[in-house]
């Protein structure tokens, strides 16, 4: 198969600030069937809603490029480690997925084709055109199928693993900026990291994990929003930490 697991936005460049979306298409591929009902493929299970389209509008910037994933992430997550069951989820907030029922040689090929190649080229590009920020960018839904009373109030959320710096400056901006912001909320970055803490920390290349609400970022007004914000969000962080862009 010679399927490209990812779309890139703009010109990446030395110095300057670069997009990743792991989770930015609900694609599956032809030959693939999950054998889900078509709807869960326009629902968060299948991607992070928003990520694309505020990708696409922080690019119109051209000291930003966008590293995207090219298909759903219930084909195979990217955020995930490659010997992590859930790269091939079994299950998403309460959905079985039966196409995902495979056995040993089938997930190794899986991985193979999709996870792979992403992380490789992935790397391969940072090497070539190291950025002076990751903008790692996410979003999540406001309320879980499978945890209705679990409240997901905030706006946005700023993860992180090891590295703090740049994600300490970036919480009181959006905070300023009128955001309701979660610290390593809805989840912890602590947790769910595995993009960046293979790709930003092991480089030590500074990053900003951000999560949006998807009730926001699936509408034009809130990705102009978001992507006005956190442009200026990547400019701020990168002059207070003496960053090239």
């Amino acid at each position: 198969m010679t399927d490209a697991p990812f779309e890139i936005l703009g010109t990446p460049l030395q110095g300057r600030f670069l997009i990743i979306g792991d989770h930015a298409s609900n694609c599956i591929p032809d030959d693939i069937d999950l054998g889900i009902e078509p709807a869960f493929l326009r629902g968060h299970i299948a991607w992070d809603i928003g990520v694309a389209e505020v990708a696409r509008l922080i690019t119109q910037d051209a000291r930003f490029a966008a590293y995207l994933g090219g298909y759903s992430r219930l084909v195979v997550d990217l955020n995930r480690d490659v010997d992590d069951a859930a790269a091939i989820p079994a299950q998403s907030d309460g959905v079985l997925i039966p196409g995902n029922n495979l056995g040993l040689s089938e997930k190794i090929a899986r991985l193979e084709r999709f996870h792979r190649p992403y992380h490789d080229h992935l790397q391969q590009l940072l090497s070539q055109h190291r950025p002076a920020l990751i903008l790692s960018l996410h979003s999540f839904t406001p309320a879980l199928e499978s945890k209705p009373h679990e409240a997901r109030p905030w706006e946005i959320g700023v993860l992180y693993n090891e590295q703090e710096a740049a994600s300490k400056l970036a919480i009181p901006f959006l905070e300023n900026a009128g955001y309701l912001v979660g610290d390593q909320l809805p989840y912890s970055g602590k947790l769910l990291n595995a993009t960046m803490n293979r790709h930003a920390e092991a480089n030590d290349i500074p990053y900003i994990g951000i999560e949006m609400r998807q009730d926001l970022s699936s509408n034009s007004d809130g990705q102009a929003r978001y992507a006005r914000i956190l442009t200026e969000m990547c400019h701020f962080v990168s002059e207070q930490l003496g960053l090239s862009a």
